[in-house]
């Protein structure tokens, strides 16, 4: 009875703010409820036939947020290992460093996206103009499809990576020194031992930052609304300001929304599953 007395209001409040919602959004999936109006029909799945078959923009998003998601998974993961590794090494000042790379993560991702907006419209430009030697920083970072998808990857893996890093240096100071000292006597390298030991040592810290960073990534809103809302035309917007657009800034179309968000449910759902599952086999065989 006491430990319901604990989980009781907590589980009240995910119940009211995350279940129904979710709930209420898989209702309104299969009707035509522009958000407005009381009276809605029901039209079954015809909103996700629309979603995958007739509109273009949508799949154009999905494709980009699939590239953003490889790209950031990969590279935000190989990051924060690499600077967990080199803090966890014999660096002095480690609470240092840790606090450094920690804190761009203290800032809301859509500060963060105003605070680049202006590096890349004014400091970079202005520093292009000093020297020549610098002249390749006078660029549209935002303004060129060609170039503001890296301009986006680079602000969140610059907000980012100090997080899943904390969580790598968890999982590197759990690994025991013994066993490390012992690869060092057996007359492995530095390399061979980070890779036979070190790593299969930590793959539930893996398995967490992987989970982490697939979902952040498929959820991605903030950080592109912020540097490009979504352009220059349509070549930056991801999955997320797509249903955003149709939901409450053209078309008012909740319904189709919400359609849309059931199928971004159900496309994270599957990767996390299998994500899980294939790292949770590699934690047993470890």
């Amino acid at each position: 009875m006491s430990l319901l007395a604990f989980v009781g209001p907590a589980f009240i409040l995910y119940f009211i703010f995350l279940m129904l919602p979710t709930l209420g959004g898989m209702y309104y999936s299969i009707t035509d409820w522009n958000g407005l109006n009381r009276d809605y029909e029901f039209i079954g799945f015809g909103n996700f036939v629309e979603a995958l078959r007739e509109d273009p923009d949508f799949i154009k998003s999905l494709l980009f947020t699939m590239k953003y998601v490889i790209v950031m998974v990969v590279l935000q993961n190989v990051f924060a290992l690499f600077l967990a590794v080199l803090i966890e090494s014999k660096m002095r000042s480690k609470g240092f460093f840790r606090t450094i790379f920690f804190m761009p993560n203290m800032i809301s991702m859509i500060i963060s996206a105003f605070i680049w907006t202006f590096v890349f419209t004014q400091v970079l430009p202005q520093l292009a103009q000093m020297t020549s030697l610098l002249s390749f920083l006078d660029q549209s970072w935002l303004g060129d499809p060609n170039i503001s998808f890296f301009s986006i990857i680079l602000v969140s893996l610059w907000n980012g990576v100090g997080y899943m890093m904390i969580i790598y240096l968890a999982g590197l100071q759990g690994v025991p020194q013994s066993l490390k000292e012992a690869a060092i006597i057996d007359g492995a390298n530095p390399f061979q031992s980070f890779f036979h030991i070190t790593l299969p040592m930590i793959t539930h810290a893996i398995t967490i930052c992987l989970f982490l960073t697939l979902n952040g990534a498929f959820k991605v809103f903030d950080t592109v609304y912020g540097l490009t809302g979504g352009g220059p035309g349509r070549s930056t917007q991801v999955i997320t300001m797509n249903i955003y657009e149709e939901a409450f800034s053209n078309n008012f179309r909740y319904g189709y929304a919400s359609a849309k968000s059931v199928i971004l449910f159900v496309i994270i759902l599957i990767f996390t599953f299998i994500q899980v599952s294939v790292m949770k086999k590699r934690e047993v065989e470890s």
